[in-house]
C-alpha cells in the first residue's frame, strides 16, 4: 500500500491506497518535535486501528511545508519502512509547468492541489484550500499553474481577535450561524467569522474571475470547506481528499 503524507503548519493528513483506492485516512496535529520513533508508534496505532501492520506500507509520499518535521518524517521511513520517502519539492515530475517567478517559492501543498484539481475537472479550475492560511490557486486550460492569493487563515484570523480583544470570549466556528442579525456577543462573533469569512472567499474568486475572464470550475478542500463553502455559491465542489489523491498522483509520475 502507499502511504501519502500532506504536512502543513497546523494538522498532518495521511492516506492508505490500495490501488487507486483510498481505503483509510487520518488527521493529526502537526508537531514539529515529534521523534522518529513517535512517528513510528503513531502509524503503528493508526494501522492497528485498522487491523493492518506497518509492513503494509510499502511506499510512501510526502508533501510538506514544515522542513523540520519533513526531516523526522525522512528518518521515520528510513527506519520503519527502509525506503526514502518520495517527496514533493524541486526536481520532482509533475507534469505541470509552474508559471511563477521563482518556482521553488511555491508551497508544495499547493502543487499538489493544483495537479489533483487540474486531473478532476481537466479545465481552467481555481482551487481553494482552507488550512493555516487559506490559498487560492488558478490552474489554466492547459493545465498550467499560474499563481494565486494567500490569506490569513480562518483559525488566524480568530486567534487574532480574541488575543487582541480582551473582553470578546473564544467561541465556537465549526457550525453554521442560526441567524446573521445576532442577539448576543458569542453568536454575533460566530455570524462574523463565518459570513466574513464567506464573503473574503466569494470576492476574491469574483475578481480572480473578472482578470482570468474565462469559463473556470472552483473546488475547494481544507478542514473547514465544507462550513464555508456552504456560504459560498461560488464554490461549485468540495472534495476533502484532494490533496491525498494529488499526492497518489505524483507518486505515479515519479515511480521509479
Amino acid at each position: 500500500m502507499l502511504l501519502v503524507m500532506d504536512v502543513g503548519n497546523t494538522n498532518t493528513v495521511l492516506g492508505l491506497f490500495e490501488g487507486d483506492t483510498l481505503v483509510h485516512d487520518w488527521r493529526i496535529r502537526t508537531e514539529v518535535h515529534m521523534t522518529v520513533d513517535e512517528y513510528g508508534i503513531l502509524l503503528k496505532n493508526l494501522l492497528e486501528t485498522q487491523n493492518l501492520p506497518l509492513s503494509v506500507v510499502t511506499d510512501v509520499i510526502v508533501s510538506s511545508v514544515v522542513p523540520p518535521v519533513l526531516n523526522h518524517i525522512e528518518g521515520f521511513c528510513r527506519k520503519y519502512f527502509e525506503t526514502d520517502p518520495l517527496v514533493v519539492g524541486p526536481g520532482i515530475r509533475t507534469g505541470m509547468p509552474i508559471l511563477y517567478d521563482n518556482p521553488k517559492e511555491v508551497g508544495a501543498d499547493r502543487i499538489v492541489n493544483a495537479v489533483a484539481a487540474y486531473e478532476t475537472f481537466r479545465s481552467a479550475v481555481i482551487v481553494v484550500d482552507f488550512g493555516t492560511a487559506t490559498t487560492f490557486d488558478y490552474v489554466s486550460e492547459r493545465g498550467e499553474y499560474m499563481g494565486g492569493v494567500i490569506c490569513p487563515g480562518i483559525l488566524i484570523s480568530c486567534e487574532a481577535l480574541f488575543q487582541k480583544a480582551s473582553k470578546l470570549p473564544r467561541v465556537e466556528i465549526f457550525a453554521k450561524p442560526k441567524s446573521l442579525l445576532a442577539k448576543n456577543t458569542i453568536a454575533s462573533m460566530n455570524a462574523g467569522i463565518v459570513y466574513g469569512y464567506a464573503g473574503l472567499v466569494e470576492g476574491i474568486i469574483a475578481r480572480m474571475k473578472r482578470e482570468i475572464q474565462k469559463p473556470l470550475a472552483v473546488v475547494a478542500t481544507g478542514g473547514l470547506a465544507p462550513l464555508i463553502a456552504s456560504e459560498c455559491p461560488a464554490i461549485e465542489k468540495v472534495d476533502d481528499f484532494l490533496t491525498l489523491k494529488g499526492l497518489k498522483i505524483l507518486f505515479e509520475r515519479n515511480r521509479r
